[in-house]
């Protein structure tokens, strides 16, 4: 099936000559591409009519949860018709292994997998080996080990009327598939008979059952039927994907096992030689146990850091990732999409060192065999030569990124509202908090909101306290809030939804410039102490902040500092440049612009009142009751982690995790 874009809007602004010179890029076989479009600009639409322009499978990367999931929700509604995966890490709760020397303490890994993300996942695959009109959207976590997409793809178990198989074999290659059986309840991922019938919930679905039925070592008919026991409709094929990515084959498991021995007495004989007696018999112990346990029941916690031997791969062979299995099921004929790289980049790039310095102390103190170490992300240099074709997308993309696409960078700077980038004034710094009072009286008075940032914790909280004195803003009554990485995430975007509603006139806080941060309402970006040196007050960091006066018609910005650094000199430059390019583009097009009207959206889960009001107190619960709420704090997590809202889920678990400790 082809993409088919389906949406309202036509490409307009600078859209059209975006998407015309990408496309031809991606016709060209350019492997990196730059699209510098600015915050507004509708970025996510001109990358979806690449895609249909040039009908090429895509894998889109961002460089967190909880943006990947806004990304896939859009990219779903642009291609209704189409195969759209969503591929994120399936852990609610994620503690790695870990030893810390210095305190002698041991941490083992600690998961909470979501069975929802888990199906996504495994469905998101499915679609790589049944369907060409597949995008995926992925968090960073896709360059981490699945396990060999030949051994999946091997997998795939065709069921067809007619097939001459019993029930007993049958069986047997479900479980192969890492299926399991159940009598009673079927959830996802199990099979159950009925008779002459078998029921199996695959793994990648939701609410719908295949029904297959037998009938003299043949299998007759075969149904799809929902949870609830309606036949939906009678079929003659069916394609059953395997349960689990990974997956390992009997004729590698047992010759792992002589490899795994053989690697065991190297090392212990390595570090009796360097003294390390205790090491050695720490290592030896947990090896033979995980050994017994995986021969036993096929399964151990940590089986991962044996990967390589059941993978069959050499000593520094890179893992399995997905991105292997777009190349297994597209060769080099496939899209990678790097979303806000300036991020990202950094984050694959970082990503493998993290996790070696974690794993080598772990192999140092005996922990584990050196063999855990290739259980790991890529490489980026291994990424970039998986990854035949890229774009990366980014209002401020790095120097690393305009170079690899050789300085031919794709601009999208005018946006389909006309909307240019904001005035830029510098002002001294020795009397910023003064003028700042009066520019922010001046907007309050045109309902109108303000965004003020500042350099620490403190500041924003003093700043804050200051403002809001009606002594210090010549008897006017504004309303002020501090926002900074202390404030829980349900409250953050609380804060965020009040100051869109009028309900706080200004924000303080550090860093302002989160991705997807969308406030029309302001008017006003103040930068205290712009003339400091750091992240904070790097070029990139500025034109990202700066950007968050861009949707409104009257936006401005007002950098507050005593001299001009070479930061702030290369962010003026910037925006002045962009500014012009939009300025000249309204006037040649005869454009007004105009500020962004968005409607203030409800949360999708909102907190009861007396939740946010006061923090449950341990001590006045009986254990029964003490139980009854950790239950309900699951079934509330476990709720926000299904909508999607990854935040959220993540500080109700820690409130879990709180309770749980207190009850032990």
């Amino acid at each position: 099936m082809k993409f088919k874009l389906v949406s309202s809007y036509q490409p307009t602004g600078d859209q059209p000559q975006a998407i015309e010179k990408l496309t031809e890029g991606v016709r060209k076989n350019l492997p990196h591409q730059v699209l510098l479009g600015v915050t507004g600009s509708g970025k996510t639409f001109t990358l979806a009519k690449v895609v249909e322009k040039t009908q090429r499978p895509a894998l889109i990367i961002s460089h967190n949860k909880t943006l990947a999931a806004q990304l896939f929700q859009e990219i779903k509604e642009f291609f209704p018709q189409n195969a759209v995966g969503f591929f994120i890490s399936y852990y609610d709760y994620y503690l790695p292994e870990s030893y810390i020397p210095q305190t002698d303490t041991y941490i083992a890994k600690e998961t909470e997998i979501n069975e929802e993300i888990d199906k996504l996942r495994l469905e998101a695959t499915s679609f790589l080996f049944s369907r060409s009109d597949v995008i995926i959207v992925a968090s960073v976590s896709c360059i981490y080990n699945i396990g060999s997409p030949k051994e999946y793809e091997k997998n795939v178990f065709q069921i067809r009327q007619g097939l001459q198989i019993t029930p007993k074999e049958f069986f047997r290659k479900l479980v192969d598939l890492r299926y399991l059986a159940n009598r009673w309840e079927l959830k996802r991922g199990e099979f159950r008979r009925r008779g002459e019938r078998v029921e199996i919930y695959p793994a990648y679905f939701h609410d719908v059952i295949l029904e297959v039925v037998f009938a003299e070592g043949r299998i007759s008919e075969l149904f799809l039927k929902s949870v609830f026991g309606e036949r939906d409709k009678k079929i003659t094929e069916f394609f059953l994907f395997p349960a689990k990515h990974y997956l390992t084959d009997e004729t590698v498991t047992k010759p792992a096992f002589g490899q795994i021995r053989k690697d065991l007495k190297i090392r212990l004989d390595e570090l009796k030689r360097e003294g390390k007696l205790v090491e050695a018999q720490r290592l030896e112990q947990r090896v033979e146990y995980d050994l017994e346990m995986i021969d036993e029941v096929g399964y151990v916690s940590g089986i991962e850091n044996y990967s390589r031997y059941f993978d069959n791969r050499r000593v520094g062979d890179p893992p399995f990732t997905l991105v292997d299995y777009f190349r297994e099921a597209y060769g080099n004929n496939f899209l990678t999409i790097v979303d806000e790289s300036h991020i990202t980049v950094p984050q694959l790039r970082g990503m493998y060192r993290g996790d070696k310095s974690r794993k080598q102390t772990l192999v140092d103190f005996g922990f584990r065999l050196p063999s855990c170490l290739d259980n790991r992300p890529l490489k980026f240099t291994e990424f970039l030569a998986l990854t035949p074709q890229i774009i990366y997308d980014s209002a401020t993309p790095k120097i690393w990124e305009i170079d690899k696409a050789k300085g031919k960078v794709v601009e999208q700077l005018v946006r389909p509202t006309g909307l240019t980038e904001p005035l830029v004034k510098i002002r001294q710094a020795k009397s910023q908090v003064r003028d700042l009072v009066l520019e922010i009286i001046k907007r309050k008075k045109q309902n109108q909101r303000v965004l003020v940032t500042t350099l620490t914790k403190r500041l924003a909280e003093d700043l804050a306290e200051f403002l809001s004195d009606s002594k210090n803003t010549n008897g006017e009554v504004l309303k002020v809030q501090y926002l900074h990485a202390d404030i829980k995430a349900l409250e953050r975007n609380r804060i965020l939804a009040d100051l869109r509603g009028g309900t706080y006139d200004v924000i303080v806080g550090i860093n302002l410039l989160r991705e997807g941060l969308d406030l029309p309402e302001v008017s006003l970006v103040a930068i205290m102490d712009a003339d400091a040196f750091g992240f904070l007050r790097s070029a990139t960091s500025l034109i990202q902040t700066m950007g968050r006066a861009a949707r409104n018609s009257a936006g401005e910005v007002i950098m507050y500092a005593d001299k001009i650094t070479p930061a702030m000199q290369e962010a003026l430059v910037e925006v002045k440049r962009r500014r012009k390019i939009q300025t000249d583009f309204n006037l040649k097009h005869n454009i007004t612009p105009q500020t962004i009207i968005k409607p203030i959206r409800p949360a999708i889960f909102i907190a009861p009142k007396k939740e946010r009001q006061i923090a449950i107190d341990p001590s006045s619960l009986t254990p029964k009751e003490l139980r009854l709420e950790i239950k309900k704090l699951k079934r509330k997590m476990n709720h926000l982690a299904a909508a999607l809202e990854f935040e959220q889920a993540a500080k109700v678990r820690d409130e879990i995790k709180s309770l749980e400790e207190w009850g032990e």
